[in-house]
């Protein structure tokens, strides 16, 4: 059973699909309900099957009747992909960007929204002993790639980076593995008609990280399979 947010499109989407062809259930998430469903309707068309459930994981009521929903229907959940977010900096300097209409929402979407979910699963996770957890960040967020703009999605994802090494730590006697990993510049809503990767490439990663055996690596940046400098 995997959850999996912002799934309309995109990366979030090929997920659910690439999940979907293994054999898992799938939950697709997605704020508006009229694009979700017709999400599940185009994995349907192809043979795939996946259900849909509104998720806005900036909102506490949204966050908790999914959660209840799942525990109830389902009593378990395996995977939680934290794929959903927002980068609406552009072009604007740090030194202008405005707190309450793009700091803010940024940090709610990418940040809070994911550590609320871990929260809310994990203990669902720890009862049937185990659990895949994975944080989708991105390269915006490593050290060594830091430069000048897009201040608010660039706290978002190393936020998003500090908290899965946080979880791993906190996990490491679990089998439930977290791991973090960047999907590159990927051709989606967010990166745009000129990108230099499919979204097959953007979320193999994901799918393989999502399907780790009980041995495999937690705590780590990925892409493409390889480990990525935080």
């Amino acid at each position: 059973m995997a959850l999996v947010t912002g799934a309309n499109r995109g990366i979030g989407l090929e997920v659910c699909r690439q999940l979907a062809k293994l054999g898992i259930h799938v939950i697709l998430t997605a704020r508006r309900e009229d694009k979700g469903r017709a999400a599940v309707e185009e994995l349907a068309a192809e043979g795939l099957k996946a259900s849909f459930l509104p998720l806005d994981v900036t909102s506490e009521k949204d966050r908790k009747a999914i959660a209840e929903t799942i525990t109830r229907e389902y009593g378990r959940l395996d995977i939680l992909i934290n794929n959903a977010g927002i980068s609406i900096d552009f072009n604007v300097p740090a030194l202008e960007v405005s707190f309450d209409e793009v700091i803010r929402p940024t940090i709610e979407t990418n940040l809070y929204g994911p550590i609320h979910l871990i929260q809310l699963f994990v203990p669902l996770m720890r009862k049937h002993g185990y659990g895949r957890i994975v944080n989708v960040s991105s390269g915006l967020g490593s050290f060594s790639k830091i430069t000048s703009g897009r201040l608010a999605y660039r706290l978002s994802k190393v936020g998003m980076n500090a908290m899965t090494k946080t979880f791993a730590d906190e996990l490491k006697d679990t089998n439930i593995l977290v791991n973090v990993m960047t999907p590159g510049w990927v051709r989606t809503h967010l990166g745009g008609i000129n990108a230099e990767r499919s979204v097959e490439q953007g979320a193999e990663t994901i799918t393989w990280l999502a399907t780790l055996p009980d041995d495999g690596p937690r705590g780590r940046f990925f892409k493409d399979r390889q480990d990525f400098p935080w």
